[in-house]
């Protein structure tokens, strides 16, 4: 049997892990995006039928959740636990999420990159048995997140074009051992890392070391290189991050041209007004549970590691003057042929 560590920080699991389901809910220029057509629910405004952005939030992500529990054929009494997180401060969307659960919560935050820690952490929870069944889950709303870390989106405040836009929407995927769907079979988990740079809006710049360092330390751990993925994606870099990112690995020797994206970029046309790109907790993990299984599943795509990116930083951090550290956790998955 393989070791259950390469290196220091990348986990190889040693059980059959697989994601068994996975299901999105999105905002509407989410729906509006090229992915559209691959996502479960879309509303078609940001209160999504609830009386606040807040309650909308929190609607997105039990809908994700029960939808991945339904297309996973299993019944919420059969799930052990829930892994999720949010930006909102207390993560009150998975909290108040899980009230409408019977299920035991683990709240987790990585900003952004929320999406891979919990399903890493899902993931190895399973491998040593100490659940059957969980679920991975994250949630992001535009205008939430707009409240609590710039200005109310009445204030009208204006941005710079290397600003990223938001994704409105929650991602879950539930994690088994054996079955059917993708299999996951690495986790690198991220060192927080701090460049120094203070600009809230300039989050791609931001969080390009951090998804360096998680990467390159993939590769070394697992003595893997970009050619053996046919996709590697990072969270939400956007075009800025996208182009430094790639930069910065060949500086190191990986060329990520032939098979990197970002996740910020994809789930919005070119010709949308999104700034610089996606953001967001949603951003990855509306990609990843929507898109990048589908094409796992289809046998479109073989071996995906997916990079989730966060900056984590709050408004009384940066108020106060102080930068923007980050972090990345990385999640390799394979493609498994049916009998």
């Amino acid at each position: 049997m393989n070791e259950p560590r390469c290196g220091r920080q990348t986990w190889h699991f040693q059980q059959d892990i697989r994601l068994l389901g996975s299901a999105v809910a999105v905002g509407p220029l989410e729906g509006e995006g090229p992915l559209a057509a691959e996502f479960d629910h879309i509303h078609d405004n940001m209160y999504a039928g609830q009386a606040s952005w807040e309650k909308a939030e929190r609607h997105l992500m039990h809908q994700a959740i029960e939808t991945a529990i339904e297309k996973s054929n299993l019944l919420q009494s059969e799930i052990d636990i829930v892994l999720a997180g949010d930006l909102l401060n207390q993560t009150i969307s998975s909290n108040f999420t899980a009230s409408k659960l019977t299920i035991p919560l683990l709240g987790m935050f990585g900003a952004c990159s929320t999406s891979m820690e919990t399903l890493s952490v899902g993931a190895a929870l399973v491998d040593a048995g100490y659940a059957h069944y969980v679920v991975a889950a994250c949630s992001s709303h535009n205008c939430t997140a707009e409240k609590q870390f710039r200005y109310p989106t009445e204030y009208g405040g204006q941005k710079p074009e290397y600003a990223q836009w938001t994704v409105t929407g929650a991602g879950a995927g539930v994690v088994g051992k054996g079955g059917s769907g993708p299999r996951i079979t690495h986790a690198t988990i991220g060192k927080v890392v701090d460049m120094g740079i203070k600009d809230p809006f300039d989050m791609g710049t931001a969080m390009v070391p951090a998804a360096v360092d998680t990467m390159s330390t993939h590769f070394r751990d697992t003595g893997r290189a970009p050619h053996d993925y046919d996709l590697i994606v990072t969270g939400d870099l956007g075009k800025i991050g996208y182009a430094i990112f790639k930069d910065e690995m060949k500086e190191l020797a990986y060329d990520m041209s032939p098979v990197y994206n970002d996740c910020g970029l994809m789930i919005y046309r070119p010709d949308q007004s999104v700034f610089a790109g996606g953001s967001g907790c949603a951003s990855s993990a509306v990609v990843t549970y929507s898109h990048i299984m589908n094409q796992l599943r289809a046998g479109k795509l073989t071996r995906v590691l997916v990079c989730a990116t966060g900056a984590l930083f709050s408004p009384v951090s940066y108020q106060q003057g102080e930068s923007i550290p980050c972090i990345a956790h990385a999640v390799a998955f394979e493609a498994v042929k049916e009998e």
